[in-house]
């Protein structure tokens, strides 16, 4: 083996050796010790990754399932072109004109022979083989839907309106006014009363109005052609959500204080590099520790009888429980209890509705959640009264997951949905009279839910095989028996397509990227695409075992990957790296290609230079059910390094790792990690590196920390526990703090902070690395490149042996 000295892993600029590409029939991962004739450089891996392939991205079905429509990168440019790919034929550019043809999210009519879709706002209409558009506003459409009676509803923020399917007539079903309603023409003190009584004339002029607008109204409800008068809605508040039943008589609106606003009070992002020569000050998102996010007012309209029904919140169980009770009296807080703030539950990951109305019926059902994160209702609705039932009430004392919410109508009596009270996230049924029943169980976590057009099955991903191992399935909804559909034994999602004979899957094993694949059911996996360059295909990558540590805290073991040296001799002894992916919620320990694919390209490196490289699903990631990821509830940062600890043990175990002789780094939740790990047990990594990295979680977003940690005025216990800043006096090992000072997602400053922190407590042993022009996610080559150079001659001064 040709090992390249630390000069040339860093500067280095080796080409991959060109090899025969394997056949799509052959196995998509090598052996997991390969042969290296040209060893990795941080040059190539850092490179701009269209070396590595442009893949298919935004994958759907055409709406006749003869093709498969996507994008991909132009190579070397930042623009995407979409292509037509006939599922027995080559791919072929789509030319632009007809980018409008064809859409992701495609609604059929009841009988499947119209469909309709949004173009750029606009809405566009197909029927047999004609496409046609049927609106050009200057304001884009915001959402559509077809009526019982074969018309076409649309709305914008502030107006509801139908159309024929042919582009026929089109008329304005409500409009919303953000505006107190006007007040009635009725006198309203004493002078204007006794003004009345006492003159004939007076008297007389108050009647004509009156009748007057008596008689507009009767024209109106009597002449769709006139415009409706608008349904005032008041001042203070803006719509969230549109929602219109089928029928098209009623409709869902969602409204939330004008005031309520993401965007931070007094912060501001400095760009330095700003294209006129000046700093330019980026406004930000709010902290945690300041935001005031509020819940929602729901209102029912009735368009028929132009009444305003307000949605309360006494049909959730539960939804008055002071269930922050323990939290306060823990810090001391005597805050008496609040009403609790509620909103349409916002699913990190499911692209539908959180109100969905039955296909054919004006029937509602509603999935809430609380805004304190510990409660989660999916509840039907009595359209005329405003009144809500509990059909079901996910309550968690840490947090309600924001995954796994998905729900719909099975039949007009009968609610399907996810849900982790089990402690996994499970398949159910509910009757709206009846109790839950489960059609999927066990230590597997399901999601992406697809009800087929016959109402007879609910297709879904799960992992009941291997945590690290996706396949689809599919339950009859009549006798729960389960077929598992796919079994490529990787990462993938699916589509079914229009015809329900075939399935769509975007699918990646540990060293192959994603690539498209047709299976019929019943069927095979057939490969669509062939988007990965060869110069990728060609290298003999080094796949990762997936392995499961024992746990010293519980008794899931701690599924990691795992790189072993090149020529790896158990008589030895290695240097090790703990790698900690970000997000904290995320899988990274599975059998597909991984999103960080930069890191996984620097681990075989590392691996090529004699490192054993060990990637963890800590306590907290993905995929391992409710418990796994609720164990960091208001003490983020130790049980994680606890799991590091067991990794360490473990490959000092069996795959001869020299304890003294452990690095770690990450980035984001990673790079909070490796601070804490350094700062709380610094016994445990002799080096670590922290990537754009969270010091204090006051400074983070609401959306995340909230569910985790509550909020720093609630809860300062948690926040001083899990936030590193406040355990930084126990540095005593190298560290490395790389931060992007365009970051709108961890500030600069966090790294800042705790700098001047560093200093204060005279701790000499750090340096940092500043990116100016970077975002969260490096996008520059040259800054990538900087970063990992930088990490690596880390790593071989302070774990490679004198």
């Amino acid at each position: 083996m040709l090992v390249l000295g630390l000069s040339s892993v860093l500067f280095g600029c080796a080409q991959l050796a060109p090899q025969t590409p394997p056949s799509p029939s052959e196995p998509l991962s090598p052996p997991s010790q390969p042969q290296i004739t040209t060893p990795l450089t941080l040059k190539q891996i850092m490179a701009d990754p269209d070396w590595i392939g442009r893949g298919a991205k935004n994958a759907f079905w055409a709406i006749d399932g003869d093709a498969i429509l996507y994008d991909r990168k132009r190579a070397g440019s930042p623009i995407s072109d979409r292509y037509h790919h006939p599922i027995d034929g080559d791919a072929e550019l789509l030319p632009l004109p007809q980018y409008g043809w064809h859409s992701d999210k495609v609604q059929a009519n009841v009988d499947h022979s119209a469909w309709i879709w949004l173009y750029e706002g606009q809405l566009m209409v197909r029927q047999g083989d004609k496409i046609k558009q049927l609106t050009q506003d200057p304001e884009p459409i915001t959402g559509l839907r077809w009526l019982n009676d074969g018309r076409i509803a649309f709305w914008r923020s502030d107006r509801i309106e139908s159309i024929a399917a042919d582009g026929g007539q089109r008329r304005m079903l409500a409009q919303l006014a953000m505006e107190a309603a006007p007040d009635a023409d009725e006198p309203k003190t004493y002078l204007a009363r006794e003004q009345r009584k006492l003159s004939q004339f007076v008297d007389m002029n108050y009647r004509h109005a009156k009748a007057k607008e008596a008689h507009r109204l009767a024209r109106i409800a009597a002449d769709p052609r006139l415009l409706p008068d608008p349904f005032y809605l008041g001042s203070s508040e803006q719509v969230a959500e549109l929602s219109l039943s089928p029928s098209g008589r009623y409709l869902l609106v969602a409204l939330i204080d004008k005031e309520n606003s993401w965007r931070g009070e007094q912060d501001i992002m400095p760009d330095y590099l700003d294209k006129r020569g000046y700093v330019n000050a980026v406004k930000v998102r709010a902290r945690v520790a300041e935001a005031n996010p509020a819940g929602q007012r729901l209102v029912i309209l009735d368009l028929e009888q132009r009444t305003t029904t307000p949605i309360t919140w006494e049909g959730l169980s539960g939804f008055d429980e002071d269930v922050l009770a323990p939290i306060k009296q823990e810090n001391g807080t005597q805050a008496p209890a609040t009403v609790r703030a509620i909103r349409l539950i916002q699913d990190w990951e499911w692209q539908q509705s959180a109100a969905q109305w039955h296909d054919a019926e004006d029937r509602l059902a509603l999935m809430l959640e609380a805004i304190d994160n510990k409660d989660r209702w999916l509840a039907t609705v009595d359209l005329a009264k405003g009144r809500l039932t509990t059909q079901h009430r996910l309550h968690d004392p840490e947090w309600v997951n924001y995954t796994h919410n998905e729900f719909g109508w099975l039949d007009t009596q009968t609610l399907y949905l996810l849900s982790e009270h089990s402690g996994y996230s499970h398949l159910y049924l509910k009757p709206l009279d009846g109790k839950l029943k489960a059609l999927t169980d066990g230590t597997q976590v399901v999601s992406n839910l697809t009800l087929s057009r016959d109402k007879r099955h609910l297709y879904y991903t799960a992992n009941p095989n291997h945590p690290g191992q996706y396949e689809v399935f599919r339950v009859a909804v009549s006798d729960g028996r389960i077929e598992q559909l796919t079994d490529l034994k990787g990462m993938l999602s699916y589509q079914l397509s229009p015809d329900e004979t075939q399935l769509l899957l975007d699918y990646s094993s540990r060293t192959r990227p994603e690539e498209l694949y047709i299976q019929s059911i019943g069927g095979t996996a057939r490969q669509l695409t062939h988007t990965t360059e060869a110069a990728y295909l060609n290298y003999p990558w080094q796949a990762p075992q997936v392995i499961a540590v024992p746990s010293s805290h519980q008794e899931q073991p701690i599924y990691a990957r795992l790189y072993l040296p090149t020529d790896y001799d158990p008589a030895k002894q290695y240097p090790a790296v703990i790698f900690n992916h970000g997000a904290g919620y995320l899988q990274n320990a599975h059998y597909g290609f991984s999103k960080y694919f930069r890191e996984y390209m620097f681990h075989n490196l590392l691996a090529q230079q004699g490192y054993v490289v060990m990637d963890m699903d800590y306590r907290g990631s993905k995929g391992y059910g409710r418990d796994w990821r609720t164990a960091i509830y208001r003490n983020m940062g130790h049980p994680e390094v606890d799991d590091l600890r067991d990794g360490i043990d473990w490959m000092v175990a069996n795959v001869s790792v020299d304890r003294q002789r452990v690095g770690t780094y990450g980035g984001s939740y990673g790079g909070f990690l490796t601070f804490m790990a350094l700062f709380t047990q610094p016994d445990l990594f002799q080096a670590g590196a922290a990537l754009r990295p969270v010091t204090d979680w006051a400074h983070y977003n609401y959306g995340y920390t909230s569910n985790i940690l509550n909020t720093p005025e609630l809860d300062p216990i948690a926040y001083r526990r899990s936030s590193p800043i406040y355990h930084a006096e126990g540095l005593q090992k190298p560290l490395l703090i790389m931060a992007g000072v365009l970051d709108d997602n961890v500030f600069f400053q966090d790294s800042v902070r705790l700098v001047q922190r560093l200093i204060e407590l005279e701790k000499p042993m750090f340096e940092t690395a500043i990116y100016p022009v970077e975002p969260h996610g490096f996008r520059q080559p040259y800054s990538w490149l900087d970063e990992y150079r930088r990490i690596f001659r880390l790593f071989e001064e302070n774990l490679k042996a004198e």
